[in-house]
C-alpha cells in the first residue's frame, strides 16, 4: 500500500465526518473488471477505493459482463453487475428509486455517452462525472440514424435535465466544451484533474533505436488507423523505427489487416493488454508516446508516460491540451503532416527529447489519485451541504 494512504484516508475521513457521508452509491455503464474498461473506469475505481478506505460504504452499480460475478467486492467496496449494456440504465434507476441496495447519503453518476438521467429520479445530494463531449464519436460507433439520436440526446435533451446538477470533469478544456457546446453553467462544472499511480517514475533503459508507444482501447475514437499510416510514412525516413500499440478492442482485426497491408508486421506490434510492470517498462524504453485520439477527457496514458520521463506527440484536442504542455512536455498537432513533423523532430533531436523528458517527469509529479479523491469528495461534501441548506 502507498505510504500516503493512511494520511490521505484521515483527511478524507475528516471530510466524511463533517458532511455526514456514510453511504455513497455509484452508477456506471461499466466497471474496472469489464473487458472494455478504459480511463473512465480506472478513474471511478481509484476514487471509490480511497473513499472506501476512509470509511464510506460504497456500492458500485454497473452492467453485467460475461464471466464476471454479479456481486463482488473490490478494494473495500461492493460491485453489483446486473442487466445488459442498455438495460442497465432503466434497471439501475429503478433499483435506486425503490432502495434495493439500501439507503444512500449521496449518488455519483458516471455519464459515459449515455446518461442515467439521475436528476429525474434521484432524491438527495448527487454529482455527475462527465469527462468530455462525445460529439463525432457517435458517428464512429453507431449507424447514422442512431448516431443522430445520440448527438441530439447529448447536445439538447440531457443537458436540459442536468442544468442544476453538479458536474465534475477532468480538465479546463473539457469544461469549456461542456459550457460552450452543451450550455452548462460554469459555476456548476468543477474541474478535478486525474491522478496516476506512484509506480510511474523514470528509470530503465531507453530503446537503442526509435520506439513509439501508444496505449488505449482499440476503438474508433482512438483513431489508431491514422497513427499507423503516419508511422508508415515515418518509417521510410527512419528505417529502424519500431512501434508498440498497447490495448484491446473490437477494432483489432481491422488494425491488424492495415498493418499487414502496409508490410509493417515486423516493426508494429499489437500485444493486447499488458501488465502494469510491462507498461511502465515500455514507457521507459519509448523515445516518445503518441495519441491520435479524436476525443479525450484528459489523456491519462500520456501523463503516465510523462511520469516515466517520456514526451508526447498528440492530436490537438481538448484533454490533450491539458495533459501535454505544448513545446514543453510534448507537441500538439493539428494534421497528419504536423504529426509526422513532431515525431521526426523528437527522433532527430536528442537534446529536445531530453529537455521534454525532464519537463514531463517534473510536471507529472502533481497528478496523484489521493489528491483527486480528496478534491472530488470536497465537491460532493459541498453539494451535500447545499442540498441540506435548501
Amino acid at each position: 500500500m502507498n505510504e500516503s494512504v493512511p494520511d490521505s484516508a484521515a483527511k478524507l475521513g475528516d471530510i466524511v465526518a463533517r458532511a455526514g457521508l456514510r453511504r455513497v452509491h455509484f452508477i456506471a455503464w461499466r466497471d474496472l473488471a469489464d473487458p472494455e474498461a478504459g480511463g473512465s473506469e480506472i478513474h471511478a475505481h481509484e476514487i471509490a477505493k480511497r473513499w472506501a478506505q476512509a470509511g464510506i460504504d460504497i456500492t458500485f452499480r454497473t452492467s453485467y459482463a460475461p464471466g464476471l460475478a454479479q456481486t463482488t467486492w473490490r478494494d473495500g467496496y461492493r460491485v453489483i453487475r446486473k442487466a445488459g449494456r442498455y438495460a442497465v440504465f432503466p434497471r439501475a434507476a429503478i433499483s435506486e428509486m425503490v432502495g434495493r441496495y439500501g439507503r444512500r447519503d449521496a449518488l455519483v453518476e458516471i455519464w459515459n455517452g449515455m446518461p442515467f438521467f439521475s436528476p429525474l429520479w434521484a432524491r438527495g445530494p448527487r454529482l455527475t462525472f462527465l469527462h468530455h463531449v462525445h460529439a463525432e464519436m457517435w458517428n464512429m460507433t453507431l449507424p447514422s440514424s442512431l448516431a443522430f439520436c445520440g448527438r441530439m440526446l447529448e447536445a439538447k435533451i440531457a443537458p436540459a435535465a442536468y442544468r442544476s446538477t453538479q458536474i465534475v470533469t477532468l480538465s479546463d478544456s473539457s469544461k469549456r466544451e461542456l459550457v460552450d457546446d452543451l450550455g452548462f453553467s460554469p459555476d456548476r462544472v468543477a474541474v478535478v484533474e486525474p491522478g496516476i499511480d506512484d509506480s510511474f517514475i523514470p528509470g530503465g533503459q531507453l530503446a537503442a533505436s526509435p520506439l513509439v508507444v501508444a496505449v488505449g482501447r482499440l476503438v474508433p475514437v482512438k483513431n489508431f488507423e491514422r497513427l499507423i499510416n503516419v508511422l508508415a510514412r515515418l518509417r521510410k525516413r527512419h528505417p529502424t523505427l519500431r512501434a508498440v500499440i498497447v490495448g484491446e478492442g473490437y477494432e483489432r482485426p481491422a488494425l491488424e489487416s492495415l498493418v499487414a497491408r502496409l508490410g509493417a508486421d515486423d516493426w508494429i506490434e499489437l500485444p493486447g493488454r499488458v501488465s502494469d510492470a510491462q507498461l511502465i517498462d515500455l514507457y521507459r524504453q519509448a523515445w516518445l508516446v503518441a495519441s491520435t485520439s479524436v476525443r479525450e477527457g484528459w489523456g491519462m496514458t500520456l501523463t503516465e508516460a510523462a511520469a516515466c520521463g517520456t514526451p508526447a506527440v498528440v492530436t490537438d484536442i481538448a484533454g490533450h491540451r491539458d495533459a501535454v504542455e505544448n513545446g514543453v512536455t510534448g507537441i500538439l498537432c493539428s494534421s497528419d503532416d504536423e504529426l509526422f513533423s513532431g515525431f521526426d523532430r523528437l527522433i532527430d533531436d536528442p537534446d529536445l527529447r531530453d529537455r521534454m523528458s525532464r519537463a514531463a517527469a517534473s510536471r507529472a509529479e502533481r497528478f496523484r489519485w489521493d489528491n483527486t479523491a480528496q478534491r472530488v469528495l470536497e465537491v460532493l461534501a459541498a453539494e451535500t451541504r447545499r442540498f441540506r441548506s435548501r
